[in-house]
């Protein structure tokens, strides 16, 4: 089988006075993309959008809470589409100078952590992130040896291709958004939005986990993984 994974992160900068930071995909078989891709653009088009509109966490409001609503009941009655978040309860705390790292690293570092969980030997995988800045690809690339070599991925069957995109023209990177956006807000204990409240509340009730703790290893819906630091070492 291959799959297509798509990525995303939320507050993942080093210093923007957030404490928490996620990073997470949304994966689902390479033949089920253009059928998925066109039903989310068929929901915009049903609660009066545009089909190229950017689905995104930031923008939830009370006027379209029917159309997030939609988005969410789609992702969790389509068999087809899976999530996997990793997050960080609080970047400030971390001590990159005692790895030798700097946060970038660390956030590409954490970006494998995400995916590792995802790939497995017997699938192949095209991997889309998200574009984060103009310097990204060599790292890009640098992640996808990684992936490689860790995978025993020789013969490059496994992981075939990690490529930047836009987000705004990929429908399942959106997603990622829209699902990464919901736990994070969840973590930062937010409350100024009751429209993402209750989309956070659905979240819950749908998925059956708190979205506070680390699923089990193998979920295979809503994996969710809480990142702990070593305290030991100092980081």
């Amino acid at each position: 089988m291959e799959y297509n994974i798509y990525c995303d992160e939320s507050c993942h900068l080093e210093h923007d006075g957030i404490k928490p930071m996620a990073i997470g995909a949304v994966w689902c078989p390479k033949e089920a993309k253009d059928i998925i891709f066109t039903r989310l653009r068929e929901i915009k088009v049903e609660h009066g959008l545009k089909p190229h509109c950017e689905l995104k966490w930031n923008a939830v409001s009370q006027s379209k809470l029917a159309y997030y609503k939609d988005v969410m009941n789609y992702f969790f009655d389509n068999q087809d589409l899976h999530f996997r978040v990793l997050l960080v309860r609080d970047k400030s705390v971390l001590d990159h100078a005692a790895y030798h790292q700097s946060h970038d690293s660390f956030y590409y570092k954490m970006y494998f952590d995400m995916l590792k969980n995802i790939i497995e030997p017997t699938s192949s995988y095209n991997i889309y992130l998200d574009i984060k800045d103009t310097r990204g690809q060599d790292k890009v690339n640098r992640l996808l040896e990684y992936l490689r070599t860790t995978k025993y991925d020789f013969d490059r069957n496994v992981v075939r291709k990690i490529q930047q995109v836009r987000s705004h023209e990929v429908e399942l990177v959106t997603l990622a958004d829209f699902l990464i956006g919901a736990v994070t807000y969840a973590h930062r204990g937010l409350t100024t939005s009751y429209a993402k409240l209750e989309l956070i509340e659905m979240f819950k009730r749908r998925s059956g986990y708190s979205l506070m703790n680390s699923t089990l290893y193998r979920e295979d819906k809503t994996n969710i993984f809480i990142w702990r630091p070593n305290y030991n070492k100092n980081v």
